[in-house]
């Protein structure tokens, strides 16, 4: 199972970068411990702490022909890591 997904860079979380914190879309089965292990081992910074949310997803509904067809976008699992004072994650480095 791979814990992270992708990094989540909206305005939002682009703030709280400035403040050490940095927004993952992960697994939806993953812990905080999980969680934590991964991002020290992938980006070799210091976790101090780990916040998770589930959002649920969204009711959608495309117009078609014959008619109206109505589904649901799929539930996602999003953790909030913050690190050490003064370590950085650079998500552009390999670009």
């Amino acid at each position: 199972m791979n814990v992270l997904k992708r990094p989540i860079i909206t305005e939002k979380f682009a703030a709280l970068n400035e403040v050490g914190k940095y927004a993952f879309e992960v697994h939806r089965n993953a812990n905080k411990v999980e969680i934590r292990k991964t991002i020290e081992k992938m980006y070799g910074v210091t976790v101090v702490k780990v916040a998770t949310m589930r959002t649920l997803g969204k009711t959608k509904t495309k117009y078609t022909k014959s008619g109206a067809v109505s589904g649901r976008t799929s539930l996602i699992k999003k953790a909030i890591v913050t690190l050490k004072e003064g370590e950085v994650i650079d998500f552009y480095s390999g670009i």
